[in-house]
């Protein structure tokens, strides 16, 4: 296992486009962005050159739902948006390479059901996951806790899982984030047996707070073993919120690199 910075959340105090240096310096292997269409593919494209570091992650454009709405995924109204969200992100794709493209799930829109909401995000996931095999991209969708995100239609594990069986698409696995479990007091070593050979990628955070780890209570241990004991082959994203310079916050690193070599 490798561990990626995520540039949404880390370096922040720069532009995205030094941030990717500023990781490779800081002694990341690697690195994602949520949303990284602010910068050109091609200049993205020449400072992951730069650095010699690959793209890891990156998100499908989610419409409104950072700022409170339901997003594009899973509203049957906004299947043109969310088609064209699908077609900007093969394009950055194509030209950037990221490992994964991760779609997120959203909101439960308003005159929406569930059972129609969720029909509608796997009809989409499928299309994304069929889309970006073209590539060798993978697809994932993961679970996020609805205390932070209120109405957020993917929760738990079980739901992921359930929703991994119904898409059924071999391009598609689970996203898996140890602080969103830790959020709403799921077991993440539990999780992570129940989607054993269906995550892709790991995300990680201190809980409660969601900074570096050692900033909470979180013991990280059962959920790292788990992952060993299931293969898995893949990286782990450092997805925090720093209190202060994120440079200055990074006295985990070291550590946790050779726990997971």
């Amino acid at each position: 296992m490798k561990i990626a910075a995520n540039l949404s959340l880390l370096f922040t105090d720069r532009p995205l486009i030094e941030r990717v240096i500023a990781a490779r310096v800081c002694g990341f292997d690697g690195v994602e962005v949520q949303f990284p269409y602010e910068l050109p593919a091609i200049r993205m494209k020449e400072v992951l050159e730069a650095a010699g570091l690959p793209l890891i992650l990156i998100n499908l454009p989610a419409g409104d739902l950072m700022e409170g709405g339901p997003g594009l995924a899973a509203v049957p109204e906004r299947q043109e948006q969310f088609d064209d969200a699908l077609e900007q992100a093969l394009s950055y794709a194509a030209m950037t390479r990221p490992r994964f493209v991760n779609v997120l799930a959203g909101r439960q829109a308003e005159g929406v059901s569930r059972d129609r909401a969720m029909a509608c995000l796997a009809n989409n996931l499928r299309k994304a996951a069929e889309a970006f095999a073209v590539l060798r991209i993978g697809v994932l969708c993961e679970a996020i806790n609805s205390l932070d995100m209120p109405g957020f239609l993917v929760n738990t594990p079980e739901q992921l899982d359930e929703l991994l069986r119904d898409v059924d698409h071999r391009n598609l696995q689970a996203q898996y984030d140890l602080y969103h479990m830790a959020r709403q007091g799921v077991d993440a070593a539990a999780g992570i047996r129940l989607l054993a050979g269906r995550i892709g990628h790991v995300q990680f955070a201190d809980c409660p707070g969601r900074g570096e780890p050692g900033s909470g209570n979180t013991d990280f241990g059962p959920a790292l073993r788990a992952l060993r004991d299931d293969d898995y082959p893949g990286w782990l994203g450092a997805e925090y919120k720093p209190a202060g310079v994120t440079a200055d916050s990074l006295g985990w690193l070291k550590e946790w690199k050779a726990r997971v070599a």
